[in-house]
C-alpha cells in the first residue's frame, strides 16, 4: 500500500516538474515576442510633400448656371391657313423682318378687292351726301349714315389687309432658327409650332448664389464663364440683373450675367461654371487639395518634422493638423487657420498616415498642382 502510495507522489511530482517546464519555456518566448516588439520600428511610409505657400488671387464667387437665349420664341401663326411657302432651312441665322412662311390668302385676297371697291363707292357717296347737305337737298341723317359707311368700309379693307399680313410670318428679331416643324401643303391651325428662333449673341446666364452673396453682388460686376465642351475657352461678362427676391425655400438669390457668344459656340440650355470675379486680391494661404484628409470631425493635414532619436538620427514625422479651409481655386484650396506660410505638409499619401508616424519624401512622382489645370486626354 505504502509503496503505490510514493508511486503516486512520484509521477504527480514529475507531471508537475513537466507543466513547470513548459510554463517556463513558454514565458520565455512570450519574453522573447514582448521584447521584439517592443524593439520593431516600422519601415517609413514614402510619401511626397509640398509647402504651405502665402500667395494673392482675386475674391471669386463660383456657381454652376445655365446657358438662356437673350431672346427666344417659338414660332406660329395666328390665324389657320395652308402653307404655300416656307423661306428658310432649319438651323439657318435670319434676321430680322424675313419671311419664314407664307399662308395661302387667296380668299382674303378676292375679299379684298370687292371691299377695296365697296370702300371707294362709299366715299363717292359720302361726298355727293355732303354736297347735298350743304345745298340743303339732304337731311343730317343721310350724311351721317354716309359717313358711317365710308367708315366701315375702310374698316372692312383695313380687316382684310391685316389678315392677309397674318398669315406671312416674319422672324421678330435676328437669331438663329431650329428645325422646321411644319411642310409645303400642310393645313395648319392657330399656335402650331412652325419653328424656334433665338437669338445667341449676346447670351445670358442664369444662376443661383447664396445670400450672404448679396453684400457683394452688383450689377456690372465682371464674371467668367466656363463650359467643359470646350475646356480651353472662357468667355468674359458681367452681372447685368441680380434678382430682388431671394428664394424662400433655399435662400439662394437669382442672378444673371451676360456674355458675348460671337463665335456661337454657347448654346442655349447648356450648364457651364460661372465665376464672379472681384476688383480686389487678397492674401490667402495655399496648398494641394490632395493633401487634405476630409473628415466628419474635421478636416486635417500631416505636417512634416523633424525630429532626433537617441542616436542622433535625424528623422521624418509626420503630425497631424486639423484646419479650416477657405475657397478651392485650380488643384488648390485656401487654409483660413491651422497651418503657417512656409510649413511642409504631406500633398499626397496621407491617408496612410497616424500621427507620429516616420515618412521618407520621394517627390520624383509628386503630381504638379496647378491654379488653372487643363486636362489632357490620354
Amino acid at each position: 500500500m505504502k509503496t503505490k502510495t510514493k508511486q503516486w507522489i512520484v509521477a504527480i511530482a514529475g507531471l508537475l516538474l513537466v507543466i513547470a517546464a513548459l510554463i517556463g519555456i513558454k514565458a520565455g518566448q512570450i519574453g522573447a515576442m514582448i521584447k521584439a516588439g517592443k524593439a520593431f520600428v516600422p519601415p517609413p511610409e514614402a510619401v511626397t510633400s509640398a509647402k504651405a505657400e502665402a500667395n494673392e488671387w482675386e475674391a471669386t464667387k463660383a456657381a454652376i448656371g445655365t446657358l438662356v437665349a437673350v431672346r427666344g420664341v417659338t414660332l406660329g401663326s395666328e390665324l389657320a391657313g395652308l402653307v404655300r411657302e416656307i423661306g428658310f432651312e432649319s438651323g439657318a441665322s435670319v434676321k430680322r423682318g424675313a419671311v419664314l412662311v407664307k399662308l395661302d390668302t387667296s380668299t382674303e385676297e378676292a375679299q379684298l378687292e370687292a371691299a377695296v371697291a365697296d370702300a371707294a363707292l362709299a366715299r363717292i357717296n359720302l361726298e355727293r351726301a355732303r354736297l347735298l347737305r350743304k345745298g340743303g337737298a339732304s337731311t343730317q341723317a343721310d350724311l351721317d349714315a354716309a359717313e358711317a359707311r365710308a367708315k366701315q368700309s375702310d374698316a372692312t379693307v383695313a380687316g382684310l389687309r391685316a389678315t392677309i399680313a397674318k398669315k406671312t410670318i416674319r422672324a421678330p428679331f435676328d437669331g438663329r432658327i431650329a428645325i422646321r416643324q411644319v411642310e409645303l401643303g400642310q393645313i395648319i391651325s392657330p399656335g402650331t409650332a412652325i419653328a424656334s428662333l433665338q437669338s445667341v449673341n449676346p447670351i445670358h446666364a442664369d444662376f443661383w448664389l447664396p445670400q450672404q452673396a448679396l453684400a457683394e453682388l452688383k450689377a456690372g460686376q465682371r464674371a467668367r464663364l466656363r463650359t467643359d465642351i470646350f475646356p480651353g475657352s472662357s468667355w468674359d461678362g458681367e452681372i447685368t440683373t441680380v434678382n430682388p427676391e431671394v428664394d424662400v425655400a433655399t435662400r439662394n438669390v437669382r442672378v444673371r450675367a451676360t456674355f458675348a457668344n460671337a463665335n456661337g459656340q454657347l448654346r442655349p440650355g447648356m450648364f457651364a461654371g460661372v465665376e464672379i470675379l472681384s476688383s480686389e486680391r487678397r492674401p490667402v494661404l495655399l496648398i494641394p487639395a490632395t493633401s487634405v484628409i476630409f473628415a466628419p470631425y474635421g478636416d486635417s493635414v500631416f505636417a512634416i518634422e523633424e525630429k532626433k532619436d537617441e542616436s542622433g538620427k535625424t528623422d521624418a514625422i509626420a503630425r497631424q493638423k486639423f484646419v479650416r479651409l477657405g475657397e478651392r481655386k485650380g488643384d488648390f484650396v485656401e487654409v483660413t487657420s491651422g497651418l503657417s506660410a512656409g510649413e511642409t505638409i504631406v500633398s499626397s499619401g496621407a491617408f496612410k498616415l497616424r500621427n507620429g508616424t516616420a515618412v521618407v519624401v520621394n517627390n520624383a512622382l509628386a503630381p504638379q498642382a496647378e491654379l488653372s489645370p487643363k486636362p489632357t486626354d490620354p
